[in-house]
């Protein structure tokens, strides 16, 4: 009789664990399927921000109730090739004329250029000017000089639709852990 209770009771408890871990994993599956992407940084595009091989979140509700802003770095599906996932700062929003002339990025005909000091480096070479159409952005890479962005793509805009999420927060390294601006 003990034997057959402790054979029970080793069997309770392995559903037990099977319900548990089944339970995790599908709070993980939500998780990440509604609430969070997960990003690893594979090129050098947004360096000094965000360096190869870092790891991210990006928050995939931060646009259900607001537009994305200027500046925001955001996470896509890369215009050209849906099924590859990109992370870039957008520059250009719907609706706006952006135009980059002897390294500077000017919005609308503004005579001021934009104040893009967080960028290592100055874009070479004149751009444009783009048209955004209204329901799409323009994005660059904050290594201006080794991005592959819009300035390039055969499909230059990044449609609203297309916009995963909005990139948040640093977790590895650990070193280097904190918020993405």
């Amino acid at each position: 009789m003990d034997e057959e209770k402790k054979s029970q009771s080793i069997g309770k408890e392995i559903r037990d664990y099977l319900i548990m871990f089944a339970a995790v994993i599908a709070v993980v599956i939500v998780i990440n399927q509604v609430f969070l992407i997960n990003a690893r940084i594979p090129s050098s595009s947004m360096e000094d921000t965000i360096m190869v091989n870092d790891r991210i979140f990006g928050n995939r509700l931060a646009y259900r109730t607001e537009d994305p802003e200027r500046f925001d770095i955001i996470i896509f599906r890369y215009p050209d090739h849906e099924s590859t996932y990109f992370i870039k700062r957008i520059i250009g929003l719907p609706g706006e004329k952006v135009e980059i002339r002897d390294g500077k990025v000017y919005i609308n005909d503004d005579p001021k250029p934009l104040d893009d000091s967080f960028c290592p480096e100055t874009p070479y070479g004149n751009f444009g000017p783009y048209r955004v159409p209204e329901d799409s952005y323009f994005v660059m890479g904050d290594n201006r000089n080794n991005s592959h962005d819009s300035r390039y793509w055969i499909h230059t805009y990044v449609k609203r639709d297309k916009i995963l999420g909005k990139a948040m927060v640093r977790y590895w390294p650990l070193n280097k852990m904190g918020a993405v601006r």
